[in-house]
């Protein structure tokens, strides 16, 4: 039943408010008690005194005991709620007008007597009651037959069995009463208006769960954001709606690029089925071709089925090989092992490394001369590579008789090497999709026999790094790429010869 935090509260003021309702009905009695004592014992301090003057209990001195047994029978008729007894300068009682059989005190304390009669301490001041062991009642007293040669005591009790039976028999009824109708009015009054209290500071609270399961039940597709108390004063429910709010917004983020890389993991799943089932086709045919007609086929044609063979091998193995480079990218098996160094020495041995291709293939390779070899901080290796797959695309799509030029693009927190080609160029609704994996442009598509990676390592390679590739282009007019790295101001900036 006290699932919810409303009714847990609910709970709570029920008990809280009876406890409350008993605690504030003991009070009460033991209050009115100590008040009622005192009160009494003010208004009768001096009976005792006054007893003894118009009663006559003293003559010539001596206590009269005739007048004073009559006194005795007189007020247990006339005020049966007062005890009258009479002491020794000890304390023991001498006689009384008790009923006998109900007198258990042989003898009563003499310091509260002694309080009361030298002005001691403060009203209620009580003393021992004969007809109990261990009770105590307000009093009235004093010494008989005089102060100045006290034979005895007179003790009144003012509050006597006679009156304390009436008093539990009157006020067990009209107390419980009042405090029963009054603790129960408390409590319904309390509770309303606790309840509604409690209500209104758990509105936003249940409302809070409410979106939450209902997100929840609708698998975290969508929600409906917490918008309580806009640009207010928030407490802790505000501050936790808010960050249920950001929450769900970065759950369906989380989705939707899960979604999205399922999609494209769909996709590279379909492409590379398709990239790599050419080069197995080929393979597989012209290996077929060679045992069907091994006797009939001449050694030349034999030898250029071979050939294309181990060509298509060769494709299908450098495919698989920048598949699981750029998978070992992707989840970060590979991580940069960066170091300072000046970034045109690189460019220099690649253009060196690329020398001879350039001149089979009629091109013009060379690198503008900078006017300094700033430092960047960076994995040699990767950097490398990178650089190698954006002069393999420019390669690809360089004619002969083209050019290729590196470069080194300087700027105050990064350096670029950038590569050029004078190619076809590229279209600007091409552009946006460059660097996805197993991307080739319209007119390039199926013609390269290419997987489409090489970009796509090189752009992950400068995203390890902490930089970034950008590309300039135009149809007709060629390509610029630029692989830009963090500048270090490690090693000074060498001029170039």
């Amino acid at each position: 039943m006290l699932k919810t935090l409303y009714a847990k509260l609910a709970t709570g003021l029920v008990l809280l408010l009876a406890a409350i309702g008993l605690l504030y009905a003991l009070i009460s009695t033991t209050a009115t008690r100590h008040y009622v004592q005192e009160v009494t014992q003010q208004f009768n301090r001096d009976l005792a005194r006054n007893l003894v003057a118009d009663r006559n209990l003293v003559e010539e001195g001596r206590i009269n005991n005739s007048a004073l047994q009559k006194t005795f029978q007189q007020y247990m008729v006339i005020n049966p709620s007062i005890e009258i007894y009479l002491l020794d300068p000890e304390g023991r009682i001498l006689s009384y007008s008790a009923d006998p059989g109900k007198v258990k005190r042989k003898r009563v304390s003499l310091e509260p007597i002694e309080n009361f009669l030298h002005g001691r301490g403060g009203f209620p001041l009580l003393g021992d009651d004969p007809r109990s062991h261990d009770r105590r009642k307000a009093f009235s007293v004093t010494p008989v037959p005089s102060a100045e040669q006290p034979e005895g005591y007179l003790y009144v009790v003012l509050r006597g069995e006679e009156f304390d039976s009436v008093d539990d028999l009157v006020r067990e009824s009209y107390f419980l009463r009042l405090s029963g109708w009054a603790m129960t009015a408390s409590l319904v009054i309390g509770l309303l208006a606790g309840l509604a209290v409690f209500r209104l500071l758990t509105r936003r609270l249940h409302r809070l769960s409410n979106l939450m399961d209902r997100f929840r039940t609708d698998n975290f597709s969508q929600y409906q954001p917490y918008t309580e108390a806009p640009g207010g004063a928030a407490d802790e429910v505000d501050r936790l709606g808010e960050t249920f709010d950001r929450m769900a917004l970065q759950i369906q983020a989380q989705i939707d690029q899960l979604k999205e890389k399922d999609h494209l993991r769909r996709q590279l799943v379909a492409q590379v089925s398709h990239d790599l089932r050419t080069p197995l086709s080929s393979i597989q045919g012209y290996l077929e071709s060679l045992t069907l007609k091994a006797d009939s086929l001449d050694p030349v044609a034999r030898d250029e089925y071979i050939a294309i063979a181990l060509r298509q091998s060769r494709r299908l193995s450098a495919q698989v090989e920048e598949l699981f480079e750029l998978a070992s990218l992707d989840a970060r098996e590979t991580l940069p092992k960066c170091e300072h160094f000046p970034l045109a020495e690189l460019l220099q041995d690649v253009v060196q490394k690329y020398r001879l291709r350039a001149e089979q293939q009629e091109i013009l390779l060379s690198m503008d001369p900078p006017e300094s070899s700033p430092f960047v901080f960076a994995d040699i290796a990767l950097t490398e590579r990178g650089l190698e797959n954006l002069i393999e695309n420019a390669f690809r799509h360089t004619p002969a008789d083209g050019s290729i030029t590196l470069a080194l693009g300087i700027e105050e927190t990064k350096v670029s090497a950038v590569v050029s080609d004078s190619g076809s160029g590229i279209s600007e609704a091409d552009l946006p999709h460059l660097f996805e994996p197993f991307f080739q442009s319209r007119k390039n598509a199926g013609s390269s026999g290419h997987a489409g990676l090489g970009l796509a390592i090189a752009r992950r390679i400068a995203e390890l790094q902490g930089g970034e590739i950008t590309v300039e282009s135009r149809l007709g007019k060629g390509s610029h790429f630029a692989l830009w790295l963090p500048r270090t101001e490690t090693g000074e900036s060498t001029p170039m010869l």
